[in-house]
């Protein structure tokens, strides 16, 4: 049976999913085999497993960091979003069926067993498990029948371990506050804090340490400076939505949808010189960008209803026809059309126009697509010729099927003979389903290259990324966040908790 350890924060995006990556990375370096492990995970970024089930993202980041595929018994329960009061439910990889938030809670213990079967199927396969806990234990309203905090480490017979967010302020309170409002059988688990997001000179910070230290009775083992590691983030709290300031060199901006999900899919592009990736939310930041990304969202005719109510619309055809380029992801691929049907309810229900670049139609079916999948670029022209011939990869996950009313030009020839990528006869348009399209350097390149040439900007691709995709770079990350916590935290008294259990 695998020893188990558990990582539970004081808040949500107190650090959770970023401590519990980099302590699978060290465990996998030290020669152990260790998996990631989230119950129930709340998220719009999903990923889809090679045998097309769908995870969280953070689950498939920290399988990454083990050095191991990503599987759905790392994430048995994810739950997406569709509404302030209801989510799209999945277990064991598949849709499970969508629930308001009353009915969900009265019928979890019903999904509890799968939850355990899998953590089952994980126990006998590896050394260690890192389980990851969802926003904090201390929600006394959601105590009865928790099955992600602490109900899982008592199943799991975990140790835990609690992170704080001090970047926020506050931090010794919220770990106080956290430990005492916990059970005492619970404090009892609970067997060290870690200080995340730390800025500054750590003497400063150790008078409180200390008393902490002696309030809660738990040391705290270590605390981790604020470090820029790009690692994939979980969900619409990450930081990086929050840069709307357009900078140098080629301005791209995603559309910030109140349902936004998978913006993983725009990540490598921060990375590349000469292109200046930004988010809005308005049609006020949007301004006038050289290229426009609508990226995938839970809800496509909502969001798409929200952007035509906030003017999000109206702007970005006007920047269209004064000649950004447009780009859909998956539902952004979806708005873009003359139609959007729902004949089953799926998300919105009924009939709505869409944007009406492409001349398209999409239904919205009760199956869901889920696959990993390769092609390549057949077709295509204007500012995007360069990709023609290039070699695609990416992951499939959607409920709608777009159909090709006749004027548009398909640019991609999958591996299964299916056609993706719709563009305008332009090429001034176009949508794909292929999450993760972007991650190729050589795709981002010969996107890029011709508009970044006419526009006199240089360095749309260094050496380095010239020579090497987004899944090499995300493992330098992955080791510079083993370094950064080795760095930071007592992996000696890590492991003694980790021997010790409860």
């Amino acid at each position: 049976m695998a020893k188990a350890l558990m990582i539970q924060g004081t808040m949500s995006n107190s650090g959770k999913s970023f401590i519990t990556a980099g302590l699978c990375r060290i465990f996998a370096q030290d020669g152990l085999r260790v998996a990631p492990f989230k119950s129930q995970n709340m998220a719009l970024n999903s990923f889809i497993t090679k045998d097309g089930l769908e995870i969280g993202r953070a689950q498939a980041m920290q399988a990454q960091a083990c050095g191991i595929e990503p599987t759905s018994d790392m994430n048995p329960i994810l739950l997406k979003p569709t509404s302030s009061t209801g989510s799209q439910v999945i277990v064991g990889g598949e849709v499970y069926g969508n629930m308001k938030a009353m009915d969900y809670y009265a019928h979890k213990r019903m999904l509890f067993p799968a939850v355990m079967d899998a953590y089952g199927r994980l126990d006998k396969a590896y050394d260690i498990i890192v389980i990851e806990g969802a926003g904090s234990p201390a929600e006394i309203n959601l105590k009865d029948d928790d099955i992600v905090n602490m109900g899982m480490a008592k199943r799991a017979k975990a140790p835990v371990l609690l992170v704080g967010d001090i970047d926020r302020g506050g931090v010794f309170a919220s770990l106080y506050g956290t430990v005492k409002l916990l059970d005492v059988s619970e404090q009892a688990m609970m067997k060290g804090m870690i200080i995340n997001k730390f800025r500054g000179d750590v003497e400063i910070l150790r008078p409180g340490l200390k008393q902490i230290e002696a309030l809660v009775g738990l040391p705290v083992l270590g605390v981790v400076p604020m470090e820029a590691i790009d690692i994939d983030d979980e969900d619409s709290l990450s930081e990086r939505l929050n840069h709307t300031a357009a900078g140098s060199g080629l301005d791209v901006a995603v559309i910030r949808l109140p349902h936004i999900s998978n913006f993983t899919d725009f990540s490598a592009l921060e990375r590349f010189p000469g292109i200046s990736l930004r988010y809005a939310a308005s049609r006020e930041i949007l301004g006038r960008p050289d290229v426009i990304l609508i990226p995938g969202t839970k809800n496509t005719m909502d969001d798409l209803l929200w952007m035509r109510q906030n003017g999000l619309e109206g702007a970005i055809l006007r920047c269209h026809e004064e000649g950004t380029l447009v780009i859909g992801i998956c539902g952004g691929f979806q708005m873009l059309g003359e139609l959007l049907e729902d004949p089953f309810g799926v998300e919105h229900g009924g009939v709505m126009r869409g944007m009406g670049l492409l001349h398209t139609k999409t239904v919205f079916e009760r199956a869901k697509t889920r696959t990993q999948i390769t092609g390549k670029v057949i077709e295509a022209g204007g500012m995007f010729e360069a990709m023609t011939n290039l070699d695609v990869r990416g992951y499939e996950i959607h409920m709608g099927i777009t159909k090709n009313l006749g004027g548009c030009v398909p640019m991609i020839l999958l591996e299964d003979g299916r056609t993706d990528a719709l563009a305008n006869e332009h090429f001034t348009v176009f949508g794909t389903y292929l999450h993760g399209i972007f991650d190729d350097a050589a795709v981002v390149e010969a996107l890029t290259r011709k508009l970044m040439r006419q526009k006199g900007i240089k360095g749309a691709v260094s050496p380095l990324q010239a020579a090497q995709d987004m899944e090499h770079y995300r493992q330098t990350q992955y080791d510079r966040l083993a370094t950064l916590l080795r760095r930071s935290l007592d992996m000696d008294k890590i492991y003694e908790i980790l021997d010790r259990g409860v």
